[in-house]
């Protein structure tokens, strides 16, 4: 791909408007890929006519999140289902998946807390194969929400795989234990465990691990024994060095009211790929709705609410990247 200094496209939802594609619905069907124990699995969503080469693998964010993008903690929101069946409205096929361990792929791993960062890039290698085997592409765009996007650059990064291009969702531009110190910081409730935050998360960045009985009770969840090994895994990566090294399209898309990701991330990642196409979302919030005003509660009650549209703007900026890098 050629270089050349970052596009930034600072719109509002109505300029991304665009007609839907005529054509069929998607016709869904499960889709499944090796795992370390047992298979990883998915949903296939093929709409009629798609594009050979097309196909976009939804790898989720942090936490159980299935493979709609929900979870057991309040998210209901569904933007991955809702993202699949704006894709093939456009003619777009994807593969949405659940991690191993959860879900459909619990039987890939007995413990779903045991992983890495590179467990996650093993896994997304394996889902990779498995689509050009079923569906005859040439190659498989990988579109990371949050936690997907550091996973997507990671695999990127190693460029032994058939990968067409990267769409970044509300991806970190930061190691994430810097994001984590800003979300914490952003409660102005946290500010007695702050100190022992920080601390923590110094500690796992360099490898270590935190004793769980010496931290304040409100961090103990937050850096439980189990999950260590991912969080230090997670904290020593840094996306920006990973995005220099990968080759291909890239979209880079933030929503302006995502209390959990923001536009430094973005900027970030852009800064470190003058190739990348950045685009601004004012109104889109973490989970890829639109939220009419700044209020946090507002905010959060979109996580939790299924019948609510993407932002406009979300697939039709995806749509039209996938497209014009297809051809």
């Amino acid at each position: 791909m050629t270089r050349g200094p970052a596009r930034l496209a600072a719109v509002t939802a109505a300029a991304l408007l665009l007609s839907p594609l005529p054509g069929a619905a998607a016709g869904e069907s499960a889709i499944t890929a090796p795992g370390p124990h047992g298979p990883l699995a998915g949903t296939l969503s093929v709409p009629s006519g798609a594009a050979r080469g097309s196909v976009v693998l939804i790898l989720p964010g942090s936490g159980p999140t299935d493979r709609d993008g929900n979870n057991p903690l309040g998210v209901r929101a569904a933007p991955y289902r809702l993202l699949a069946e704006g894709l093939a409205a456009r003619g777009i096929a994807s593969v949405r998946i659940d991690k191993r361990g959860m879900f459909g792929s619990a039987a890939a791993t007995p413990d779903a807390n045991a992983v890495t960062i590179a467990d996650y890039v093993a896994d997304t290698r394996s889902w990779i194969a498995a689509i050009r085997a079923r569906t005859g592409a040439g190659c498989v765009w990988l579109l990371g929400h949050s936690e997907g996007g550091l996973v997507a650059l990671a695999t990127a990064a190693g460029r032994r795989d058939p990968i067409c291009g990267l769409v970044l969702l509300a991806t970190a531009g930061r190691p994430l234990g810097a994001v984590l110190r800003d979300q914490l910081r952003a409660n102005p409730a946290n500010a007695p465990i702050l100190e022992a935050a920080d601390a923590a998360i110094t500690r796992l960045a360099a490898g270590g691990r935190n004793d769980v009985a010496d931290l304040p009770a409100g961090l103990r969840p937050l850096f439980a024994s189990a999950v260590q090994g991912f969080l230090a895994s997670a904290f020593a990566a840094d996306p920006a060095d990973l995005i220099r090294r990968a080759d291909g399209p890239i979209l880079i898309l933030q929503g302006g009211r995502d209390i959990q990701i923001g536009e430094v991330d973005a900027r970030r990642l852009a800064d470190a790929a003058p190739q990348a196409r950045l685009v601004l979302l004012p109104e889109v919030n973490h989970v890829l709705k639109r939220v009419a005003t700044v209020d946090r509660a507002a905010n959060l009650a979109a996580y939790g609410d299924p019948d609510r549209p993407l932002a406009p703007g979300v697939v039709e900026a995806i749509a039209d990247f996938v497209r014009t890098g297809s051809r």
